[in-house]
């Protein structure tokens, strides 16, 4: 596994993270307490070093089978875990961006994880006003000072955002969706992070599992999965779900995909290479429903960088096809 430096303060990281949604239990279907922590042993093996969870990912299930899978593992002083606050539903918003619900949600976090000190906490996708006036980024300043959290940073929605986020002093990470379907940030962001020394964390690089080839337009979700509830956007950001993009309208462009992808790849990990072919990304974070996903993912480090005409290719596909079709922030 190759390491990308995240900063001061963290330093090294696995360019291959995993991103924790899914063992929350909720909104990818059900996954056991057994697989999950299976899947996190499998991904530590694999040279994973970096996880990312939130509070309200299973309203603290996630956090709490990662807090369980530290004390266990002889890993866990070699282990970055990132967490996320402002979207449990108690107090809920607005008042989740008030100093007293955000030192509260860290205090539970720390609890979950079992930890005094948090690797790093990042705003989860507040409203775009909450992140202009700034006062929760004061807040997170005074949990650093305190020992509660060691860095901060924000996963954002649009790029106004993270261009937004960008001019507070302590700034350590910003989170953004990037793959295939979603190039924006190429433009807008990556020499704007890196002349700030912030790292970027990526997520969606599968587009909710679309770009991995496996799904066609008669492909059915569970209730309690976000890929059929909100493929609309009727719970949160439709962006979070297909990047944003009808259904069946990235079914199709995911096959276009198909007819770039070299010989002896398969799509998943061509979509995770073509992330990481971006200096600007510090880690990739794709999630994981069992250990032989986690190992696969983390399998993609080891590969070479795609070519510059693969690369012109899915610039051409990003143009002409998939960006008018993206819904939501962006």
């Amino acid at each position: 596994m190759r390491l990308r430096n995240f900063g001061a303060g963290i330093g090294d990281v696995s360019e291959i993270g995993l991103g924790c949604w899914q063992i929350g239990g909720a909104d990818w279907g059900d996954v056991s307490e057994e697989d999950a922590l299976h899947l996190l042993e499998a991904a530590v093996e694999a040279g994973t070093t970096f996880f990312d969870t939130a509070d309200v990912y299973g309203l603290g299930r996630s956090e709490a089978l990662l807090g369980r899978f530290l004390k266990r593992t002889d890993s866990s002083a070699s282990l970055t875990v990132a967490t996320k606050l402002g979207r449990y539903p108690e107090p809920g918003w607005p008042l989740n961006f008030e100093a007293k619900s955000i030192r509260e949600h860290t205090e539970a976090s720390l609890k979950r994880l079992d930890v005094e000190t948090l690797d790093l906490t990042q705003l989860h996708c507040s409203p775009t006003e909450v992140l202009r006036r700034g006062e929760v980024f004061d807040t997170l300043r005074e949990l650093q000072a305190e020992g509660k959290i060691r860095r901060f940073g924000a996963s954002v929605e649009s790029m106004e955002e993270a261009l937004i986020c960008l001019k507070q002093p302590g700034l350590a990470s910003l989170q953004i969706i990037f793959n295939i379907f979603r190039q924006k940030p190429i433009d807008t962001l990556f020499d704007a992070a890196t002349s700030a020394g912030v790292a970027l964390i990526v997520r969606l690089p599968l587009a909710s599992g679309v770009l991995s080839g496996k799904y066609n337009r008669s492909t059915q979700f569970a209730s309690s999965d976000h890929r059929n509830y909100n493929r609309d956007g009727a719970a949160f950001n439709v962006g979070e779900t297909f990047a944003g993009i009808p259904f069946d309208v990235a079914v199709d462009l995911a096959e276009r995909v198909r007819e770039v992808v070299p010989e002896g790849l398969t799509m998943s990990q061509f979509a995770l290479r073509y992330c990481l072919d971006f200096e600007a990304v510090t880690v990739v974070i794709p999630g994981a429903r069992d250990a032989q996903m986690a190992r696969a993912n983390a399998e993609v480090s080891d590969l070479a960088e795609l070519s510059p005409e693969v690369h012109a290719r899915l610039r051409a596909i990003y143009t002409e096809f998939a960006h008018a079709a993206i819904r939501g922030p962006y």
